[in-house]
């Protein structure tokens, strides 16, 4: 878990097969939605800066039915990775439902809400794995980490681009 002076991060296993991370941030539910929805915003916050990743590429078309290919490379990497899939449900402002297709396995299935209160922004991030022994995986590689960064930069951004507006 991550803590800044107002708004905590947290990051926890609710369930055999569930991740959740939970964050309320500064500014309204339509600006943190476009930050999740456009790609030029997204690419500015999504890998934690600690973690030393690049994205390279970032195609999104946020829409039901849409799809994504993020191409992100690191130093210790032969070659960039592409993460990828579908969205399942589009609730601009409200929610974004997305599959991640890059494993040869099923991937798990995401969930991101959008609480509008007082001017601030509940997200809500959901993870679920299709089986356990695929949340127990993604929690040794590191995959469920940097969520509390992520954030930060993410209100960042939101702190920049709110000013100019």
């Amino acid at each position: 878990m991550s803590q800044t002076q107002n708004n905590p991060t947290t990051a926890e296993r609710v369930s055999d097969r569930e991740f959740v991370i939970t964050r309320a941030v500064n500014g309204p539910a339509h600006i943190v939605f476009k930050a999740w929805s456009e790609p030029d915003l997204f690419r500015r916050w999504w890998t934690p800066k600690s973690f030393g990743m690049t994205i390279l590429s970032c195609e999104m078309d946020v829409r039901t039915g849409g799809s994504y290919r993020l191409v992100i490379n690191h130093p210790s990497m032969e070659q960039p990775m592409a993460f990828f899939g579908t969205y399942l449900d589009v609730v601009p402002n409200a929610r974004i439902v997305w599959t991640n297709e890059e494993g040869e396995d099923e991937g798990a299935v995401t969930t991101v809400t959008f609480e509008e209160r007082d001017g601030r922004t509940l997200v809500i991030w959901r993870d679920l794995y299709p089986s356990k022994e695929a949340l127990d995986e993604a929690m040794i590689s590191g995959a469920t980490s940097g969520f509390g960064e992520q954030f930060e930069q993410l209100e960042a951004l939101l702190t920049d681009h709110t000013q100019a507006t």
